[in-house]
């Protein structure tokens, strides 16, 4: 660590707990050099008479607490529901609207872990996924003492079953991947010779966007490419499309099912861990992680992810499912994001804006074999 622990002089839990302290205190020594969050955030394990937008309430049992969790969640407060049995643990945030539900593993030391991981600057639903694969002991036993082993995982809780069959695979590295926004782009770039390109058309449906589609599928089918239609997942089977890309925001409406039975790919948008967990609930071809860096193309639900948390991810999920970097990425990055081991980046602007568009692709392609 660079600087002195933010947790110190500071209410961190409610009712002030200096055992509870001292491990989390532990633990965030432990967890790296991570810029400290700005978000006063305080666990309380008994629920404060005032509680306001930085608490986080701890309950075991939600029933007698039913009068007054609708209170505290309208003055700005997160409830968590923990419950810890023989056959598990489970614990659900309420927070801002939505409901995060894990079933995992709650060590003696989670809410410990928690608050270090909340330290680390993570939203409150991602800390919670970092505290439930925690375990007693964690910091003692290695040098890095961050979460990385997939099995000890919590799975997100309470979603739409996933298909029967998964999604058809695709390359585990996938290289460059240009984003593009028509087909006269899409066919321009295969010519270049990449091999893995996506459309993402801002036409409403209509009969022109279904004939954008068919260009583009056929433009992968003369190249031998990977092409992906962004969103428009019933044009793209009605063209044999290779594959889609849907955001989170998109899974819950889209005909997951239909997809996977035309044999289309299916690549998923993510923007931390417990968006990881969802995604990977229903077997996708591939998960997008950011975004990495800051980026105008669209507007994005969460902060800039970084080249730190980037690394994490990858060494979570590198061989469990291929994954793509996304969000602001240039030439002039692509060499650090590929240094923390993921297989494939997409890029927007470092294309679509470039002076010399077969050069920047060129110069893109050569940082995958350096």
């Amino acid at each position: 660590m660079t600087g002195k622990l933010t947790l110190k002089n500071r209410e961190l839990f409610w009712p002030p707990a200096d055992e509870l302290t001292e491990a989390a205190e532990r633990i965030r020594a432990r967890l790296g050099d991570w810029p400290p969050t700005h978000a006063p955030w305080r666990l309380c394990l008994t629920p404060p008479d005032e509680p306001n937008g930085g608490d986080l309430i701890v309950v075991t049992d939600a029933g007698p607490h039913l009068a007054n969790i609708a209170r505290w969640m309208t003055a700005g407060a997160g409830v968590i529901e923990a419950a810890d049995d023989a056959g598990g643990g489970r614990a659900t945030l309420h927070l801002g609207g939505e409901r995060y539900a894990l079933e995992g593993q709650l060590a003696e030391d989670w809410v410990a872990a928690l608050a270090a991981f909340l330290d680390c600057g993570f939203a409150p639903h991602d800390a919670l996924v970092l505290a439930l694969a925690w375990r007693d002991g964690d910091e003692t036993r290695t040098a890095d003492a961050w979460p990385v082993d997939f099995a000890r995982f919590p799975r997100a809780a309470g979603l739409p079953d996933a298909p029967a069959q998964p999604f058809a695979p695709c390359p585990p590295r996938l290289g460059l991947y240009p984003v593009l926004p028509t087909a006269d782009w899409v066919e321009r770039v295969l010519d270049y010779g990449v091999k893995t390109v996506q459309l993402r058309s801002k036409q409403p449906k209509s009969p022109a966007l279904a004939r954008e589609i068919e260009r583009c599928v056929a433009a992968g089918r003369r190249h031998d490419a990977q092409v992906f239609i962004n969103d428009h997942w019933r044009e793209a089977i009605d063209a044999g499309a290779y594959g889609v890309h849907l955001g989170q925001e998109d899974v819950r409406d889209a005909d997951l099912g239909a997809i996977a039975a035309a044999g289309v790919r299916l690549g998923l948008s993510t923007h931390g861990y417990y968006e990881m967990l969802v995604a990977l609930h229903f077997r996708p071809s591939y998960l997008a992680l950011g975004a990495v860096f800051a980026t105008t193309t669209k507007v994005m639900p969460t902060e800039p992810q970084g080249l730190a948390r980037l690394a994490r991810y990858v060494k979570l999920l590198d061989g469990v499912v291929p994954l793509v970097a996304i969000g602001g990425v240039d030439g002039g990055v692509l060499p650090d994001v590929l240094a923390t081991g993921v297989g494939c980046a997409a890029v927007v602007r470092a294309v679509t804006e470039a002076a010399d568009p077969a050069a920047a692709v060129a110069a893109l392609q050569r940082a995958f074999t350096q």
